[in-house]
């Protein structure tokens, strides 16, 4: 590429800074239309778009045909005076003095036309590159950046889980069994027994990874591999883990609110439904969510997990987050701690996110007792082998401890208002879908 000193490169998202000054800029022809002698050419670089505007008199001929014989989604490098302009995409126009092909792209499959859901995700590599997908998982990577800044400023340890485990920690029909030297290993679900161990050690930890789960569901929700931010917090009692929880998620969209308008803009987020999510969380106990479904016509039987009907018809009856607390513990993982007031039901609680979005957080009090783990392990039918490391915490120095997981595929989704948790995630895994 041809350099001139002169001209810094700069990336669109820092026009603002570079008014009336000649800049270079790298990228990807989004779009061009021509209004008789004037050519028109949107231009892309990851971080935004940025229309140029050229005449047979501001540039080169030959640079002039080219650029009229330019590709959708060519790269390029342009040369050019960068001026203020309202009615321009980002407010700013380059007028084009000097242009660069790197490569004329082929014609381009996805064009400014609708397609269907099935040709897009065949794409999806492509697919990534339009304006949509950009504002998503620019959004994603802000609501991650949050989740790791609030809990490194409240002391939490970021300590990795492993990925290939022994044992389930969220039930065993949904494992995806892997041959680990000859021995039976599984994709992990969670990190969450990993992080009780690490908590034993550290005091208050996360682990913050991809988790697997194989179920058989196709819903708008569900993804069979899934990134989770997991805290666990010793001498951490269910009343804190539930104020952690609403505090994580309040920075979380507050975060997203500042830092991204104008991703939120480009998917025509209604951002006054964002601005709500402040502390304290509503909350109900699993009891009076069964009556609440009732009242709703969606009776369902007490000790019965929640489904997404359930699900949206609770959490649409508030305009926050929603805390459901104390679910019995027959529709709950094996290490969630009792009531003890009411033993058949657990600390434990999900909190369900408004307009529909449901569970983006599962959590509970751990038990701390090792006669009661092994009695749970029996109960739910689970080998103790695998577990001997589990039990030892539960031997060696056992305090009160607390956690939960916290899905970023389902609050992206959330919060940007999407249809379907697929375009979450760069390149989701969905039942009988692994490509590209």
């Amino acid at each position: 590429m041809e350099i001139k000193p002169n001209i810094p490169v700069v990336y669109v998202e820092n026009l603002k800074d570079f008014s009336g000054k000649r800049v270079q800029i790298r990228g990807w022809v989004y779009n061009s239309r021509s209004s008789g002698s004037i050519l028109f050419i949107l231009v892309r670089d990851g971080t935004g778009i940025v229309q140029t505007v050229s005449t047979k008199n501001s540039l080169d001929p030959e640079k002039f045909e080219l650029a009229k014989r330019l590709t959708q989604e060519s790269s390029i490098v342009i040369w050019g005076l960068v001026r203020d302009d309202p009615r321009a995409p980002g407010g700013y126009e380059i007028e084009l003095e000097d242009l660069e092909l790197v490569h004329m792209a082929q014609d381009y499959p996805i064009t400014p036309k609708e397609h269907g859901v099935a040709f897009l995700m065949e794409h999806r590599h492509l697919w990534l590159r339009s304006s949509r997908q950009n504002a998503i998982l620019r959004i994603r990577a802000t609501v991650i950046k949050a989740c790791r800044d609030f809990l490194d400023e409240q002391g939490f340890l970021l300590v990795d889980a492993p990925i290939l485990t022994p044992a389930a920690v969220e039930g065993t029909t949904t494992l995806f069994p892997v041959d680990y030297f000859g021995e039976q290993a599984y994709l992990s679900q969670s990190g969450q027994l990993y992080n009780e161990a690490a908590c034993m050690a550290f005091g208050r930890v996360y682990c913050f990874g991809p988790a697997f789960r194989a179920e058989k569901s196709a819903t708008r929700r569900h993804l069979a591999e899934l990134w989770m931010l997991e805290p666990e917090a010793a001498f951490y009692t269910f009343e804190d883990n539930l104020k952690l929880q609403e505090e994580l998620v309040s920075y979380v969209v507050q975060t997203v609110l500042e830092k991204r308008q104008r991703e939120l803009q480009t998917l025509k987020r209604d951002i006054a439904l964002l601005k709500r999510v402040t502390p304290p969380f509503p909350r109900i106990t699993y009891d009076q969510a069964l009556e609440l479904l009732r009242e709703k016509g969606i009776p369902l039987d007490w000790g019965e997990d929640f489904g997404a009907p359930h699900e949206n018809a609770i959490c649409t009856s508030f305009e926050k987050p929603v805390f459901v607390t104390h679910f019995p513990a027959k529709c709950k993982a094996f290490y969630m701690k009792p009531d003890p007031d009411r033993p058949e039901v657990t600390l434990s609680a999900d909190l369900l996110a408004p307009e529909g979005y449901g569970e983006i957080i599962g959590g509970s009090e751990r038990i701390d007792s090792l006669e009661l783990l092994e009695q749970k392990l029996k109960e739910n039918n689970l080998p103790k082998a695998p577990y001997r490391w589990y039990l030892d915490l539960r031997r060696y120095g056992s305090v009160p401890h607390s956690g939960f997981g916290m899905g970023i595929e389902r609050t992206v989704s959330w919060i940007c208002g999407l249809e379907h948790i697929r375009e979450s995630i760069p390149f989701p895994r969905l039942l009988e879908k692994m490509y590209p």
